[in-house]
């Protein structure tokens, strides 16, 4: 008899135990991009918990079943690896993959499939200071000019992007910095040894900036303390 009510004990505990872990499972939605606009397609997204990998559709949007406090790590060819924590709150995440700098990275992410127009991808060159050293440039006005191809330099410090047609009163391209657009006089004042990497938007790859970006846009991202 006490034998009996050991193993029912036990029964009723793991039935409870399954009943909390299935309610703390749910579902989350997500989308997949590179350079904030164009769409990763094929991508990998695996769940730490289950070990659950799915793809990322032609939209570059996922489903997949999460916990309530779980990890994704996303991959793809030609793409940084990038994992994200997930929070109980969290019910659709925006995930951007940045591009490898470098030619051979460039032909993975087409080559692959991730990205489907070869054009788009090609209306964004990418530059970091693994490429190119940056310390032998005296200025930001002169590294841009040197080593972007079709890509101007005005006497005012305006940065003028070849192949970009102006819908405003401005010609200028759009200057980013570490995620926020700045005005251009920034450009004086940033020494190009602090700078990590140069992306050159221009077309629908600009697009993400609204009306601001029709002229392009150049964003620039800094380094960290931990970057050399």
């Amino acid at each position: 008899m006490i034998k009996n009510l050991s193993i029912l004990s036990f029964l009723i505990i793991a039935l409870v135990f399954v009943i909390n872990v299935s309610a703390q499972e749910r579902i989350i939605h997500g989308v997949v991009t590179t350079f904030d606009s164009i769409v990763v397609v094929g991508a990998k997204i695996k769940v730490k918990s289950t070990k659950q990998i799915v793809k990322s559709d032609t939209l570059g949007q996922f489903s997949v079943s999460v916990t309530a406090k779980d990890k994704l790590k996303i991959t793809a060819h030609g793409f940084n690896t990038t994992n994200v924590k997930i929070s109980e709150k969290t019910k659709i995440i925006a995930v951007n993959l940045k591009l490898k700098p470098s030619e051979k990275s460039r032909a993975y992410a087409i080559g692959y499939g991730h990205v489907l127009d070869e054009e788009k991808l090609n209306a964004v060159v990418n530059m970091s200071n693994k490429d190119v050293d940056f310390s032998q440039y005296t200025s930001m006005h002169e590294l841009i000019q040197g080593r972007f191809a079709g890509v101007q330099v005005m006497t005012n410090g305006d940065i003028i992007i070849r192949g970009v047609n102006s819908i405003n009163s401005s010609s200028a391209a759009l200057i980013v910095v570490d995620g926020v657009p700045v005005d251009k006089s920034i450009l004086y004042s940033l020494p190009p040894i602090q700078v990590k990497s140069i992306n050159v938007l221009k077309d629908g790859s600009s697009a993400i900036y609204g009306s601001r970006g029709a002229n392009g846009v150049v964003i620039i991202e800094t380094k960290s303390g931990g970057d050399d």
